[in-house]
């Protein structure tokens, strides 16, 4: 009996295999959903916007975008998460979604429930001001405040703004009225109309609005300028050293979805970034395509377990937690 039992399990294990063996081979079959984790008109939601544009060709249906935004991404996210591993429907994520969301409670592991199909990007953030404050730079901003205490509101639309405001409060000496936002596009709109004073943000969705003088950079978030935006100091130059906060965008797939899927989605996406147009539009809305080593599912795996464990430590031990979104 036990030999049955044993015979039994290898014949549905076999079976079970060669059904997802067929899947993957007919892959993709119909449309795949892209979910971006924040409401339309943000830096994700721009750049997944061009990633689907441009992948449909190469794996030969449409890719939908779905906006699914909420608690700094994680709802989205978390769709992928508990979604079925067949590459139908996959997450654009990034720094908030895949590290910084850990102050979030979350019911999925972000280092176990995904599969990393490649990195897409590495952006700078930019913490950008309304037109009319006060200050050109951080070391001017840092000066007013000191002179206005309890004057300045820091937006919170993500994790990465979360942890931004805790990093410059530490950084500085200086306190920020925190300001909950679901996401960059509400928050940029109302920083166009001079209604919340400071916010970080990756450059796809600030740079048009700061070369159109209706917002104004204080710094950008790194240690050296960007080739996408060489006018913009770093935080180094502009007043506050040391206030860095890295920005970045990949693809995952739920866990246990096929290999030979992940690595149909990797080429689909890997053809698009060798693309010149889908260059030259990163490029002007700040965005340096991913090396080539960390394109893959391995190098966007690494990459993130990097970050997960420069971070994690800082997080916890600054005891940052979500705020209402």
């Amino acid at each position: 009996m036990k030999n049955l039992v044993v015979i039994a399990l290898a014949i549905l294990a076999a079976v079970g295999s060669g059904i997802f063996g067929a899947q993957a081979e007919n892959y993709p079959s119909r449309q795949i959903t892209l979910i971006v984790p924040f409401p339309p008109g943000g830096s994700t939601d721009i750049a997944a916007r061009i990633m689907a544009e441009h992948m449909r060709g190469a794996l030969g249906q449409p890719v939908i975008v779905e906006n699914v935004g909420g608690a700094g991404g994680s709802i989205g996210v978390r769709r992928v998460a508990r979604g079925t591993p067949d590459g139908y429907t996959i997450d654009i994520g990034q720094w908030d979604t895949h590290v910084g969301s850990i102050i979030f409670n979350l019911d999925y592991d972000l280092q176990k429930d995904f599969a990393p199909i490649g990195l897409i990007t590495i952006n700078p953030q930019l913490i950008v001001a309304r037109k009319n404050l006060p200050a050109d730079d951080l070391k001017g901003l840092v000066a007013w405040m000191k002179a206005n205490p309890g004057k300045i509101n820091f937006v919170n639309q993500n994790a990465a703004g979360n942890v931004s405001g805790v990093l410059f409060e530490n950084l500085t000496g200086q306190k920020v009225q925190f300001i909950p936002y679901r996401g960059a596009g509400p928050a940029m709109t109302d920083l166009m109309s001079g209604q919340v004073d400071l916010v970080v943000v990756q450059g796809a969705i600030a740079l048009a609005q700061i070369r159109g003088g209706k917002i104004k950079a204080l710094a950008n978030l790194s240690p050296q300028r960007s080739a996408a935006m060489p006018d913009i100091p770093t935080s180094d130059e502009s007043g506050v050293p040391g206030l860095y906060m890295a920005g970045w965008f990949g693809f995952w797939a739920p866990k246990g979805t096929p290999t030979d899927v992940v690595a149909k989605l990797n080429a689909a996406m890997t053809e698009a970034l060798a693309d010149p147009t889908v260059v030259a539009r990163f490029t002007e809305l700040g965005l340096d395509v991913a090396p080539k080593a960390q394109q893959t599912p391995a190098g966007l795996a690494a990459f993130q377990q990097a970050e997960i464990d420069k971070w994690w430590p800082i997080i916890k031990s600054a005891g940052i937690g979500a705020q209402a979104q």
